[in-house]
């Protein structure tokens, strides 16, 4: 049976513009190997390119078929929902360039959806405007609810934080597409050609990536390299099927494979 990886990146693979030791081993490992794999985050600014740029800056080599974003699911979803569509975006290169490619035209006015994703170039202006066109009658969508990592300095508001302005300003709870909805863990899973028990997620976060897989039916392998931390997982309703301090602890082929 074939077996492949959904796999995290900042936390993972790398943490900010570090590599996490090992992390460069193990993903030529599961190329060598031909084991099927892809980078999902839930980061919509970055295109592919732009992604594979950043990896092949700190010595991992990937192709196209290796990257999977929640802008790529955001998009996929809304071309499966009806041809046609129509959006104004809250959001950046990664997340116009996905819905372009899927048919998804881009309006500033009327729109059927509003789609909120990362980003710091857009005002207070232009959420005003969402919020009008939401309460005209526009579908709300988010590409995550990743929060803020609420540090000093740090250039994001987070998506959380803009989402929760947005619902509070409009009565309107967000769709969200990104991890750990299903519309992204299912469709990065069928990105790989996977079926549900072929499938293994990798990840740093219980809220999402392991959260995510558990509730979709795949195995799930926590690492400790990112924001999890061991103390913390008995508060939990749900486990992983493995922990391991980094992806340079995992052993090829898995157990369970």
């Amino acid at each position: 049976m074939k077996q492949g990886l959904l796999i995290d990146m900042d936390g993972v693979i790398y943490s900010g513009e570090e590599l996490i030791f090992g992390a460069d081993k193990f993903i030529k490992q599961l190329i060598d190997k031909d084991i099927p794999f892809t980078f999902m985050t839930n980061n919509s600014q970055r295109t592919s390119l732009e992604v594979m740029r950043k990896l092949k800056s700190l010595g991992i080599i990937v192709e196209d078929k290796h990257i999977y974003t929640s802008a790529m699911a955001t998009a996929k979803f809304l071309a499966d929902q009806g041809p046609n569509g129509t959006a104004y975006v809250l959001g950046e290169g990664g997340l116009l360039t996905s819905l372009h490619d899927h048919g998804i035209t881009l309006v500033n006015t009327d729109p059927e959806f509003v789609i909120l994703g990362e980003g710091r170039n857009f005002t207070l202006e232009m959420v005003q405007r969402a919020v009008d066109m939401i309460l005209a009658g526009a579908k709300f969508i988010t590409t995550n609810r990743d929060p803020s990592p609420k540090k000093p300095g740090w250039n994001n508001l987070g998506i959380a934080a803009t989402t929760a302005m947005i619902e509070e300003a409009t009565g309107v709870k967000a769709f969200v597409t990104g991890k750990p909805s299903p519309v992204m863990m299912r469709s990065a899973r069928k990105f790989l050609g996977l079926e549900t028990a072929e499938t293994t997620v990798i990840g740093d976060t219980m809220e999402t990536d392991i959260q995510g897989g558990v509730q979709m039916g795949y195995k799930t392998i926590l690492v400790l390299s990112g924001i999890a931390r061991k103390d913390d997982l008995g508060k939990y309703a749900f486990k992983p099927d493995m922990i391991a301090s980094s992806v340079d602890e995992i052993e090829l082929p898995l157990k369970w494979w």
